[in-house]
């Protein structure tokens, strides 16, 4: 890649953001817009303009976005919302404060050097010298100068432990203050217990439950729900749903159908065989209404075979006081830790029932197993990864495919794709990976859709370290110079080395198209809005279909923290060796907070709260990352053959001590909840009644939705001592 391909690559990025900005200030002004553009607000019901005025100034929502305050992140979008900006804002502080010293400092000591850089190795293939003389690369070998870069790696370490440490502070706090909330959470007065050893003596599972928790709390223990295997009323209750579906777009069309030519309406019909071809004909309400009144005793005929026999050994237990759960979820319970093991409740909305029932070694079996195949897939990935990487090289790319070269050879056609052709490649790619992950995360027997989203988070993260950070840089490489190390094996350190000032271009170029197109088409909503005209116009009849086509989901933390972490690794590896990256580093998370901000506060809706829980996932990977670079660093100075190298070999020492302090300080509270911050007033005395039926799954409820059947069908659950009759009739 040349320099005129660079300032390409950045122009063009650059008014596609533009575009896409100019987009969004005219869609979203539009009132046929508004469900897109602001459905967080609509479905808490307010007006989309609420509190603010509508204006023609296309930068009003930055204004709306910097006036935010983390107060109103936590009301909107709960807790994880807030803590994700902490990350963003920790981050862009990192390399704000790095660039403020590296650039004024290093960039003249690199451009005035006098040394000369080997491109052959560098990922773009060409040479790139205006921009690699102000990288350490083009200092030469035992230099004084190297000392800038000595100090600038020891500046880099100390910003980031220091703000990562402040920001630990500050995310236990808010973890504190929303745990202490008086508002009510259910799952504060629950927990989950798993690894139910067999009953015996002749009790059920419910009543050996419920005795065993009885004996150690007395009249704290309000109730259990034991877990079942609702496989087949799972299955009767989704088709019950579906038809109910199918019969209120039925009478919906049926409704509209009525006019003063037609007062009767059309009612619709349909054929009773494959897909509504073939069949008997008949009138479609009548039919979906049939079939409901068939499902429904069907369903708690089933219901009632379920709760008796197909009992698992896991359940969810009830506490009269959040205090108690509290202490229930950090004690050990039986002298054999595979059994009885007790944790915090998760949200009734993000439980994973079917992975409640997984014993102890049968969890830690599929953990083993699925970090295997996550190796694997890594493993793998890597070939296909490096040879992307070296295939869409336009030099590599013709000498395999001669017959382009004609095509190549037009400036415009090479400009273009020497600036986009690699990166795109390679988001495409990856673009697969995170959907796998998550479902293999699923496997290991995690009881909650946040804990899955974190697993699968953290295992997207290594895979992008191995496979785009490592991966593309020694597979392009190596590709580029085989037969180079063919005559010269010896040569490969040497080639990789010099190859590392080279991949900051590639690696620039990545996250300036992440962050100018990535945020662009983010903040515009484009394909959301087409998704939805397309489903509105050929798909939905009725208001209920219209809504769910425009409900908007999460931030999607399980995709976009680990492209972030992406991000910071990259540009801290590479803050040093070429800090040019930095100003890049400080618009992807400058840029990512502010139109983060605007749609977490008007687009996004939160599908659970885990109070924090993500932050020592991030913490733990940005201070690897520093470690990567630390590393880095010092091979890389000893390849520079710098006699005072060993001035380096402390910074990964301590910040591996710094993980250890701070998982020593901060990392309990983020597994168990403390009881100070539990035993605080509640507004209100807790409906314990309606704790208990928040955690019932839903193929489970009573579809006459009368409470005292609702008691009537778990009475087994309920303990025949555990209150004074009063205050039980009182609560339920």
């Amino acid at each position: 890649m040349d320099f005129i391909s660079f300032l390409t690559s950045l122009a063009t990025s650059f008014v596609i953001f533009l575009v896409l900005m100019f987009l969004f200030a005219l869609l979203s002004s539009r009132p046929a817009n508004e469900v897109v553009y602001y459905p967080n607000r609509i479905l808490r019901g307010l007006d989309p303009f609420e509190g603010t005025r509508r204006t023609r100034n296309p930068f009003s929502w930055i204004r709306e976005a910097v006036t935010s305050t983390e107060e109103d992140v936590i009301r909107i979008s709960g807790v994880d919302s807030a803590v994700y900006f902490v990350f963003l804002t920790t981050v862009l502080g990192i390399f704000a404060l790095s660039a403020a010293v590296l650039l004024p400092v290093l960039l003249p000591v690199a451009a005035t050097a006098r040394g000369t850089i080997n491109t052959n190795g560098t990922t773009s293939q060409g040479t790139f010298n205006d921009l690699e003389k102000l990288s350490m690369g083009h200092v030469e070998e035992k230099s004084p100068r190297l000392w800038a870069f000595i100090g600038a790696t020891y500046w880099v370490s100390f910003v980031t432990l220091y703000l990562l440490w402040k920001a630990y502070k500050h995310v236990s706090w808010l973890r504190a203050e929303a745990l202490m909330s008086p508002e009510l959470k259910n799952e504060q007065f629950a927990v989950l217990v798993r690894d139910l050893p067999a009953a015996t003596g002749g009790q059920t599972r419910k009543e050996q439950v419920d005795s065993y928790f009885k004996a150690i709390y007395g009249d704290s223990f309000y109730r259990s729900l034991v877990v079942t295997n609702n496989k087949k009323v799972n299955k009767i209750y989704e088709e019950l749903e579906g038809y109910r579906k199918k019969l209120s777009k039925a009478e919906y069309l049926y409704e509209v159908s009525k006019s003063t030519a037609n007062p009767n309406g059309t009612r619709s019909t349909m054929r009773t065989g494959i897909l509504g071809l073939v069949g008997k004909k008949v009138d479609s309400i009548e039919y979906f209404d049939e079939k409901i009144r068939e499902l429904i005793p069907k369903l708690e005929a089933e219901q009632k075979i379920t709760l008796k026999d197909n009992q698992q050994p896991a359940a969810i237990i009830f506490f009269t006081n959040r205090v108690t759960a509290a202490a229930a979820s950090q004690s050990l319970h039986d002298s054999i830790v595979d059994k009885w093991t007790v944790m915090d409740a998760p949200e009734p909305r993000q439980i994973i029932w079917t992975n409640l029932p997984k014993k102890h070694y049968e969890r830690k079996i599929r953990q083993c197993v699925i970090y295997f195949i996550v190796f694997l897939t890594i493993f793998f990935y890597t070939m296909p990864i490096g040879f992307i990487s070296a295939l869409t090289d336009l030099q590599n790319l013709m000498k395999i495919l001669p017959f382009l070269k004609p095509i190549v050879d037009i400036v415009t056609v090479r400009t273009v794709l020497e600036a986009y052709l690699p990166q795109l490649a390679l988001i495409i790619f990856l673009a697969l990976l995170p959907a796998f992950l998550l479902f293999l995360s699923k496997q290991e027997g995690i009881p909650s859709i946040s804990h899955a989203q974190r697993a699968a988070s953290g295992k997207y993260f290594y895979f992008s370290v191995l496979n785009v950070f490592i991966g593309v840089t020694l597979g392009s490489t190596l590709f580029s110079t085989f037969r180079q190390l063919q005559k010269n094996p010896n040569s490969i350190v040497t080639l990789l080395a010099n190859s590392l000032p080279g991949s900051a271009t590639f690696f620039l170029t990545f996250v300036a198209l992440k962050f100018f197109v990535g945020y662009g088409l983010e903040l515009s909503r484009i394909v959301p809005l087409i998704i939805f005209n397309l489903k509105k116009k050929y798909l939905c009849k009725t208001e209920a279909e219209i809504k769910e086509a425009w409900t908007p989901g999460d931030l999607g933390y399980a995709t976009r923290i680990p492209n972030d972490l992406l991000a910071v690794t990259i540009v801290l590896s590479y803050s040093v060796i070429a800090p040019l990256i930095l100003p890049f580093g400080v618009a992807y998370f400058g840029l990512g907070w502010l139109i983060l901000r605007n749609q977490v506060l008007k687009v996004y809706v939160p599908s659970y709260e885990s109070y924090g829980r993500m932050w020592p996932h991030l913490f733990i990977r940005v201070v690897a990352s520093l470690i990567l670079c630390q590393l880095t660093m010092i091979g890389y100075f000893g390849l520079k053959k710098f006699y005072f190298t060993p001035i380096l070999f402390p910074l990964p020492i301590l910040s591996i001590i710094f993980i250890i302090v701070c998982q020593k300080k901060f990392y309990r509270f983020f597994q168990t909840t403390a009881l100070e911050v539990v035993s605080r007033q509640l507004k209100e005395p807790p409906n314990m009644s309606s704790v208990f039926r928040s955690f019932v799954p839903p193929s489970l409820r009573s579809e006459k939705a009368v409470e005292e059947e609702e008691e009537e069908k778990f009475e087994d659950a309920l303990s025949t001592s555990q209150v004074p009759s009063s205050r039980a009739e009182a609560l339920v």
